[in-house]
């Protein structure tokens, strides 16, 4: 399973890679491949390309505000939640993004 993530909060600051940290651990103990891009106050970081979101399997969109560069995901199956999901639960946000999407 090849899983993209896009986090972002109003701030942009711990929230935003709090929520990252915790999609990566709970992607990598899961055995999927995982890449997150965090969107914040540093503007946007680890920035996904066109060729891995071609790869995707599913993007998961952890926000509170609006992201950036929407489009690119058009084509994309999209499971959305809130930072704070990522944060608090990140292996429930995976896998039901998986049920639902995959």
């Amino acid at each position: 399973m090849n899983i993209l993530a896009v986090t972002a909060c109003p701030a942009g600051v711990a929230h935003t890679y709090m929520a990252k940290k915790a999609l990566e651990k709970a992607g990598k103990e899961k055995g999927y491949k995982i890449k997150v891009e965090t969107q914040g106050s540093m503007g946007i970081e680890n920035e996904l390309n066109e060729k891995e979101i071609n790869k995707a399997d599913v993007v998961i969109i952890a926000a509170d505000t609006k992201i950036e560069k929407s489009n690119r995901f058009i084509d994309k199956k999209i499971y959305e939640t809130s930072v704070s999901s990522a944060v608090k639960n990140a292996a429930k946000v995976i896998e039901s993004s998986i049920k639902e999407l995959a």
